[in-house]
């Protein structure tokens, strides 16, 4: 197991190796995704599929960029569970990596007259 500032990794990123930019993680543990309105239907379907076949990934994130909307997949286990969060007073908890994150701060310069 690898480490990170004194915790212990799960698994060791692994790399796509093919190529010298080494910028594709075949194991991440969570992906977040921004959506557009040319993507969005395709990261909550199809890619979303494709996430779904990746033993390691425990979190998906989507984040809409115009409206303070984010949607929370986990896995437990077989099953993935969804949550919404839609208030700048809301935490979004990442398990996967042992964090919070304040709506606020993700949306901090993207909503004007945030209170």
């Amino acid at each position: 197991m690898g480490k990170i500032e004194g915790r212990t990794l799960k698994n060791v990123p692994r790399s796509n190796s093919e190529d010298d930019t080494f910028d594709t993680l075949l194991n991440p543990i969570l992906v977040v995704e921004v959506l557009s309105s040319s993507t969005a239907a395709y990261d909550r379907g199809e890619k979303f599929e494709h996430y779904k076949q990746l033993a390691s990934l425990e979190e998906y994130i989507l984040i809409s960029q115009d409206r303070v909307h984010i949607e929370h997949y986990r896995r437990q286990d077989a099953r993935w569970f969804h949550n919404t969060f839609q208030h700048l007073e809301d935490l979004l908890p990442l398990a996967s990596i042992e964090c919070e994150v304040p709506l606020r701060a993700i949306y901090r310069r993207v909503v004007r007259n945030a209170s």
